[in-house]
């Protein structure tokens, strides 16, 4: 690929290209360092996880793909992400279900988990110096098999779900005092229905009630933060979701939690991008997962595409880096699973450089000024503006792979390390 010379000299014609509209690239570069990302723990097993069980992925989910090498055990799965974290620049967290767990091989249900059953990955986390995120996992489970768990009409399993969750929620807690920064734990639940049900109201009592009952405890936001996450429809809930999005915006706003808005749970003609901005205005934080809908909510692994780009445009244009967790959500088995993370991970830094690089400023100015032949010439100008010789110069910067000599690294670990799981 490209020499470091070559590099070199592409960024500092760059650098003087984005100068003459009034961009420092060296202040955009920094501030690019300064975002965190959270990679998602279950691109590298398929969403199987370490529990001692038999129960297969359910709730909707499907990892589709046979890919030879996917990690089998917690200590492949943290080799296969520290190699990926090699492969990837920038400030990084890890984003934990809890059903990677670590029992030492005792049968540990979903109500009895605890923060001793994390020990490991928290060790791991202070080595690399990154943050931990955290999940409670309702979905593959017997006491999931009806499709509802926190709004289901039997109270025994209501409490067995809602005990779950208010020990993940001191485990996230634990996250975040062990690491120095805020564990995000985002509640999702598969409930729904195939069919048209006749009562949509109590289904969304019972979980309401359910979180009511979850969040009770106050825990301190420096450790550990709520976000609640919506779904339009899933397979087997095609019909009727029960947390909706305007349920769980409205329980977000009204119990000041964060609201987690996901790439794939909306209308195949919805995006989330449009809705960051406005729900901004009345919530402290978001929780994004940036994900790739095919048709569906199928996880496809993130495309430097146009909506990727505005949701960067819209996270950096209003200065809501503080305020917007950025996390992944896709599961590709199809593909090398470490070159997955590594393609969507960059393509999530990619696009959030080229909207460092604008010049938000003027062109809201020519907006004000109702300037609007100018704002689309400058826009379009800008979709060819030398981003990615900033953006190569910023890996070879700070000592990561250029273009593509990062997928020679990842074909060398498979010939090494992965094909090896195989046998």
């Amino acid at each position: 690929m490209r020499n470091k010379k070559q590099v070199v000299e592409a960024y500092a014609l760059a650098k003087d290209l984005y100068g003459r509209i009034g961009i420092d690239t060296e202040k955009a570069i920094e501030r690019l360092t300064q975002i965190p990302i959270s990679m998602h723990c279950w691109q590298g097993d398929d969403v199987t996880g370490f529990e001692q069980t038999d129960c297969q992925l359910s709730g909707g989910i499907q990892s589709t793909g046979n890919y030879s090498g996917k990690a089998k055990t917690p200590e492949q799965l943290r080799g296969d992400l520290e190699k990926a974290f090699t492969l990837i620049p920038g400030k990084k967290r890890l984003n934990l279900h809890a059903m990677y767990l670590e029992t030492e091989g005792e049968r540990v249900d979903r109500d009895e988990i605890e923060p001793k059953h994390f020990k490991k990955w928290v060790s791991w986390a202070k080595g690399h110096n990154i943050g931990l995120d955290f999940n409670p996992t309702l979905f593959s489970h017997d006491k999931a098999n009806d499709g509802l768990t926190l709004s289901h009409p039997n109270k025994g399993i209501r409490d067995f779900w809602i005990e779950h969750c208010k020990r993940a929620r001191k485990i996230s807690a634990y996250f975040g005092r062990a690491l120095g920064t805020p564990s995000v734990m985002n509640i999702w639940i598969p409930d729904g229905f195939k069919d048209v049900p006749v009562d949509r109201l109590g289904p969304r009592q019972r979980l309401k009630d359910s979180l009511d009952k979850i969040l009770e405890e106050k825990m301190d936001p420096a450790y550990h933060l709520d976000a609640i996450e919506s779904k339009l429809f899933g397979i087997g809930s095609e019909s009727y979701v029960v947390g909706s999005h305007e349920f769980y915006m409205g329980y977000a706003v009204k119990n000041d939690t964060v609201l987690c808005l996901d790439a794939g749970h909306f209308h195949p003609t919805e995006v989330i991008s449009n809705k960051i901005s406005a729900l901004s205005l009345f919530t402290n934080h978001l929780l994004l997962h940036v994900s790739r809908p095919v048709r569906w909510d199928s996880d496809h692994v993130v495309l430097l595409d146009e909506e990727l780009r505005e949701i960067a445009l819209e996270i950096v244009r209003h200065n809501l880096v503080n305020r917007v967790h950025i996390g992944l959500d896709f599961f590709d088995a199809s593909i090398n699973r470490i070159a997955a993370w590594t393609i969507g991970t960059r393509n999530m830094m990619k696009a959030l450089l080229i909207a460092l690089l604008e010049p938000t400023d003027a062109l809201i100015k020519l907006e004000q000024d109702f300037n609007f032949t100018k704002r689309l010439a400058y826009l379009e100008e800008l979709k060819s503006y030398p981003w990615q010789a900033v953006w190569d110069y910023y890996c070879h910067k700070n000592g990561f792979p250029i273009g593509l000599d990062w997928m020679e690294e990842v074909k060398n670990y498979e010939a090494e390390v992965l094909a090896y799981r195989c046998k």
